[in-house]
């Protein structure tokens, strides 16, 4: 046995030494062990969950997704890797963050957005996320985690969902792009990603100064301990002294390049007003949701309402209503809420997961049953799969109820453990 052992793990290590290839952007050699075709395919996979688990895509503003869109694939164009299938949306989450998935998907959370002052810092954000992507560090993490399963290495991704009240009930692979995304980049990775964003960024016609402008803002907020700041961007990508004296130095080396190269102030100024309009509301909607978790529904309330007076075509403001109602047991109003919700943006799962569990509760079972699958079409989570566990079970067809339950038990939530609980007493 001892032999055989000592076999496999040779023909691994001859796997591993002959793995090699020259890193896209840096031109080192190092270890891959995913085909480019496979890294695509990774983003590609975990994109849609990775957005519906970090708030959904906000639709409100196509203006500004086009935007965004534009000056992302201007950056992607001059990379070292312009053929990859890259994609830039705005996820409708006031935390400050930005992510990569391997293969070029890419989120920027709309509370990043009304951080910054320019579209070079914008650049800067956009240009050291393709970065990651293209110097294949998301990809990177994957091959440890494969070496960690190989038995070679001890250590591997290492990283729990992000940290959102969604987060425990994520379930079957769905929480595989936020692992990703959350995990906290290494110093060489984010120096690496800060130089060569900033050569796109002068590439493109973007003054790298706005990287040092961003970098400033990041340490300021950093150094105040702000919590928004340090669950968000900050928890993958550790700002500091080192990064910022770099980003100087470089701004140097790459200022004889930039003589017509554009802050674009007055652009992006003009690309976020309507944020800007929303803000107030936004705040009115995040308290409302700390206010709810806290138990005091009253005020959870007056906030959504605040929220939603303000501007009623905002699907989040309806979909917070609904869910205060069903904490108060108010089904039939919440249904009307998620309706209202789901009429302005009917691919987000929580509306559906939402409104299929207050449908539940007022024996609406084909309907429930209907809203409760379209979520876990969009998100699998255990809610949905233990509800409708039981709504099977009730059918009386076993099978399906014991399917329900298997996934919903992966989770680690009081729908997961109620689910465990409920396979036991089938078995």
């Amino acid at each position: 046995m001892r032999i055989l052992n000592r076999i496999f793990v040779l023909v691994l290590l001859a796997l591993v030494l002959t793995a090699c290839a020259a890193n896209p952007v840096t031109g080192q050699r190092e270890l891959a062990l995913l085909s480019e075709r496979e890294e695509v395919a990774i983003g590609e996979q975990h994109y849609d969950t990775t957005q519906q688990s970090m708030g959904g895509p906000y639709t409100t503003d196509e203006a500004l997704n086009r935007y965004i869109n534009r000056v992302g694939q201007s950056l992607a164009e001059v990379s070292d890797r312009p053929h990859l299938p890259y994609e830039f949306v705005v996820i409708n989450d006031s935390t400050p963050n930005a992510w990569a998935l391997p293969g070029g998907k890419m989120g920027i959370n709309r509370g990043l957005l009304l951080e910054m002052d320019s579209e070079a810092e914008l650049a800067a954000v956009l240009g050291h996320e393709i970065v990651h992507a293209a110097a294949r560090h998301g990809a990177q993490r994957v091959e440890r985690g494969l070496l960690l399963q190989a038995g070679i290495m001890a250590v591997g991704i290492g990283a729990s969902a992000a940290d959102r009240d969604i987060g425990p009930l994520l379930v079957a692979g769905a929480g595989i792009g936020a692992t990703l995304i959350m995990q906290r980049y290494s110093r060489h990775h984010e120096l690496e990603a800060d130089r060569f964003g900033m050569e796109y960024m002068a590439r493109a016609g973007y003054d790298p100064q706005g990287a040092v402008d961003l970098m400033e803002t990041f340490l300021r907020m950093h150094d105040r301990g702000d919590p928004s700041w340090l669950e968000g961007l900050f928890a993958s990508h550790p700002p500091s002294r080192e990064r910022l004296e770099a980003n100087r130095q470089t701004v140097r080396e790459l200022q004889s390049r930039c003589g017509e190269c554009r802050m674009g102030r007055e652009a992006y100024q003009q690309a976020i007003a309507g944020l800007r309009e929303r803000q107030e509301a936004f705040e009115a909607h995040d308290r409302a949701r700390e206010a709810l978790r806290a138990g005091n529904t009253a005020e959870a309330m007056r906030l959504a309402d605040q929220a939603v007076q303000r501007y009623p075509d905002e699907a989040i403001f309806h979909g917070l209503r609904g869910d205060i109602l069903s904490v108060r047991g108010q089904h039939g109003q919440a249904v009307r809420a998620y309706d209202r919700a789901l009429v302005r943006n009917s691919e987000y799962f929580a509306f559906h997961l939402g409104r299929g569990m207050a449908h539940n509760e007022l024996g609406n079972h084909s309907q429930a049953r209907r809203d409760l699958e379209r979520s876990n079409d969009l998100l699998p989570n255990a809610v949905a799969h233990n509800a409708l566990g039981k709504l099977a079970l009730a059918a009386g067809d076993t099978d399906r109820a014991r399917g329900h339950f298997t996934v919903a038990a992966q989770s680690n939530s009081p729908e997961g453990r109620e689910a465990q609980a409920r396979l036991q007493r089938l078995q």
